[in-house]
């Protein structure tokens, strides 16, 4: 239950930011450490959920689908 929670805020807080996201940027919208965030974002990779791309030194993330 919990675990959907953070999957569902992930997801919300990128459909908020179509520019993309640090996973230390979604952390701190979230209020949740980075470790914590980095665990559902692989997990939302996995699926085939968000995609990350690397730009200069940063990775950032993207919401692959829209989901409504």
């Amino acid at each position: 239950m919990i675990e959907n929670n953070v999957r569902e805020r992930i997801i919300n807080v990128l459909i908020k930011h179509p520019e993309g996201l640090t996973l230390l940027n979604i952390s701190n919208l979230i209020g949740m450490n980075r470790v914590t965030i980095s665990k559902y974002v692989y997990g939302l990779i996995a699926e085939d959920m968000i995609y990350q791309k690397k730009i200069g030194p940063a990775k950032l993330c993207y919401l692959k689908k829209m989901i409504k």
